[in-house]
């Protein structure tokens, strides 16, 4: 028997929790990158240099667009007040007739009565050439001018001769009329003495469609010539007299212009048109010849002072600076919040 049985059991020694490591028993404070504070600096200094730029751009603009303001009213006021300067040298005085004859055109009646009176008035001016390219345009607008061309001849008692270069058709060769003398190039376009309306009738096709149209007027003739209508033969009758009218005084003008020079055919008044040769044949025109010849041998003034109302380039800016603030407003108001 061992004498050991007895004892109780020996406990075993405790196990103590190893240490923990030095670096775990508080939290490691956060050390800087080398080169932290220098990228920060940097950064500052590279927004500030951001805003700067941008706050001189914002200025720049600014004073870009007041200057352009600035310079767009100066441009409308010039055009308003820039009138060719009078001289007493002898000169042959031009003014040109461009494009379609109408309201709010180069070729309107206010732009040209101002240089043809300007051209008259000038003391130096010996005679004036109206230079003309146009396909004509509106009656009323060519009426005037001859008008008053033929007002200004009498009072100053100076010779008007028209110089047509590619086209002097319709309401151009009305204006031309007035002149004492016309001279074309064989190849030019020269007459077509008529009147024309034009329009279009869309009733079949919105039969087709199933469109229906709706029209409510007062006044039974407040709706002629709608094109959305089916034409009424007696409002078309009235509007045929009425063209036949103003065609009649377009005959007049050139009867009385032209005089006996005039060859009249059954065609001469029947809108057709010819060249300048074939013009010439017919009275239309008197001769061949450019500015520079009507000028040198007919007018005897060789020098030629343009009297025609031109834009130039600060106007031209003007009025793109205009329309380009215009559709800046558009777009302006068409960004505006909608109320609903």
């Amino acid at each position: 028997m061992n004498p050991n049985d007895d004892l109780p059991p020996a406990m075993p020694d405790p196990v103590l929790p190893a240490a923990a490591p030095e670096s775990a028993a508080a939290p490691a404070k956060p050390v800087a990158a080398p080169g932290y504070e220098a990228v920060l600096a940097q950064f500052a200094r590279e927004y500030m240099q951001d805003r700067r730029s941008e706050r001189r751009w914002r200025t720049f603009i600014r004073m870009f667009w007041l200057a352009l303001l600035v310079f767009a009213a100066w441009a409308l006021f010039a055009q308003q007040h820039h009138h060719p300067s009078a001289t007493s040298t002898p000169h042959t005085a031009l003014v040109e007739v461009r494009g379609e004859i109408a309201a709010d055109t180069e070729a309107s009646a206010e732009l040209l009565l101002s240089a043809l009176k300007q051209a008259f008035e000038d003391p130096g001016s010996q005679a004036v050439v109206l230079r003309i390219n146009s396909p004509g345009g509106s009656p009323v607008q060519a009426g005037i001018v001859y008008d008053e061309l033929k007002r200004l001849k009498a009072k100053h008692d100076k010779k008007v001769y028209a110089v047509v270069e590619e086209m002097c058709a319709s309401g151009a060769y009305y204006i031309a009329a007035g002149a004492d003398e016309i001279y074309v190039d064989k190849a030019s376009v020269v007459g077509s003495i008529g009147v024309l309306m034009d329009g279009f009738g869309f009733t079949g096709l919105m039969g087709k469609l199933g469109v229906e149209r709706r029209l409510m007027t007062a006044g039974e003739n407040k709706a002629m010539l709608d094109p959305f209508s089916a034409v009424n033969p007696r409002q078309q009758a009235y509007a045929q007299a009425m063209l036949d009218q103003i065609h009649q005084q377009f005959i007049t003008v050139v009867r009385e212009g032209r005089g006996k020079r005039l060859r009249e055919t059954p065609d001469i008044f029947s809108g057709l048109f010819w060249n300048g040769e074939q013009a010439v044949k017919l009275g239309l025109a008197d001769a061949t010849g450019n500015l520079d010849y009507v000028a040198r041998e007919i007018v005897k003034a060789e020098e030629v002072v343009d009297y025609t109302p031109r834009d130039n380039v600060a106007e031209r800016l003007a009025k793109r600076f205009g329309a380009a603030m215009g559709e800046g407003a558009i777009k302006a108001v068409r960004q505006l919040p909608a109320l609903h």
